[in-house]
């Protein structure tokens, strides 16, 4: 029996910037089930990167959490806290959002790791993967003593300390067993030669192999929950399927979560289990795969869909979303469905805010659109140029994608089957 190992409700995130308000996120809820792969996926600016980051506490300012909670599964942490943060507990729950900053920095690597972007600028160029690697094995070595302990991160290691190891190898911070575990993980993402390309800088490495070795970095805690941020963005496609059958390899080996960030629907399709599309800050749909895919609602997810071009129908056109996504700040957003205004649907009851409906025929399919409960009626849509001129497009604008989604694809049956190449190719 599944169980969810991380809720998140209510969530929002702000950036306060000299033009105004940025709402990054607005009150997302989120719910990963222990072992799954939960894909978000949108545009550009949609708030994806933003949420993860909310969820590890890297949020910095101008940009605060202004309101939400953050719900995680540990009985562990739930005794170590529930002394000091008795409101924080409930059952095996504990509200991250109401820990110190220091709790939740301890959390980081054991409980939560991020796989990033762009791993060169994740790496000390100064260093070698290896000391690199190593110096996070033995963070998380010394924090096992007290693992919600930061004092216990260096454990009395002062600059006594360092000062005496540059000339006593012993008292070097970075024990040999980390250092061992170090080639460990590079073997284990595949690097080749790992105990040499250990003594290797970064710019030696070519970038899929930065890439393993950012996702050996993030391992070296054993973390619960693995966020991936665009994980193959900066790769070629070959490169790309790679790191792919790598994380799904790691996934189903260790039971590991993963929450998945990214932009590419062939990604999404080759590796999650439950999808939520994001745009504007918010989650307009979620479901399983085959909700999403086979099922959706939401004109935007339809939009997604059909912009993405199909290797079974050479020579057909594509169907881009017209317009852009809009802009965040507070001052120039109508409390309105935000994707109205390059909806082809569009409805006079679009013009308020529309809440998270039940999509019949799933038990976990939900849709922030009116259309899920309501049938569209050309009589009562917007004019096209009801938004400042703008035209939108018209009802017939996304041709139906038609997708098709190998039936193996969910919890239960790894290694997942790639439904096409990854690289934005739509199954």
């Amino acid at each position: 029996m599944t169980e969810d190992v991380l809720r998140v409700n209510d969530l929002s995130t702000r950036f306060f910037t000299t033009e105004g308000q940025v709402n990054a996120v607005s009150n997302l809820d989120l719910r990963i089930e222990r072992g799954e792969i939960f894909g978000i996926v949108g545009e550009s600016g949609s708030g994806k990167s933003v949420t993860a980051r909310s969820v590890m506490n890297l949020i910095e300012s101008p940009g605060e959490i202004t309101s939400g909670e953050i719900w995680y599964r540990n009985r562990d942490l739930v005794e170590d806290v529930e002394g000091d943060y008795p409101d924080a507990v409930d059952g095996e729950f504990v509200d991250l959002l109401a820990l110190s900053d220091d709790v939740r920095r301890s959390l980081r690597g054991t409980s939560f790791s991020m796989i990033f972007q762009d791993p060169e600028s994740s790496f000390n160029p100064t260093l070698t993967v290896g000391e690199q690697l190593a110096e996070a094995v033995e963070v998380q070595r010394r924090a096992s003593a007290n693992p919600r302990s930061t004092r216990a991160r260096t454990r009395e290691y002062s600059l006594g300390n360092y000062l005496l190891s540059t000339v006593l190898p012993s008292q070097r911070y970075v024990s040999e067993a980390s250092h061992e575990r170090a080639i460990e993980l590079l073997e284990l993402v595949g690097i080749p030669d790992p105990v040499e390309r250990a003594d290797e800088y970064p710019h030696e490495y070519s970038g899929g192999m930065l890439q393993r070795a950012m996702i050996a970095q993030a391992l070296a805690g054993e973390p619960d929950l693995l966020i991936a941020d665009e994980p193959t963005t900066a790769l070629d496609v070959t490169i790309q399927a790679q790191i792919l059958d790598l994380l799904d390899e790691l996934q189903a080996e260790t039971g590991m979560t993963i929450l998945l960030i990214t932009h590419n629907l062939g990604v999404i399709a080759r590796m999650c289990d439950q999808v939520g599309v994001m745009y504007a800050g918010e989650i307009v749909e979620r479901g399983t795969l085959e909700d999403v895919f086979d099922g959706h609602v939401h004109p935007y997810t339809e939009g997604l869909l059909g912009s993405v071009p199909d290797l079974e129908r050479a020579g057909g056109r594509l169907q881009p979303i017209p317009g852009n996504v809009p802009s965040l700040l507070d001052h120039e957003m109508d409390d309105r469905c935000q994707f109205a205004d390059r909806c082809p649907k569009a409805m006079e009851d679009c013009l308020e805010h529309p809440p998270e409906f039940d999509a019949p025929g799933s038990d976990h399919h939900e849709v922030r659109c009116v259309l899920t409960e309501t049938e569209y009626d050309e009589s009562r849509a917007l004019p096209a140029d009801y938004f400042g001129g703008k035209e939108r497009p018209t009802a017939d604008a996304y041709a139906d994608p038609g997708t098709d989604i190998d039936e193996s694809t969910g919890p239960g049956n790894p290694p997942r089957q790639p439904v096409d190449e990854p690289g934005g190719d739509r199954p």
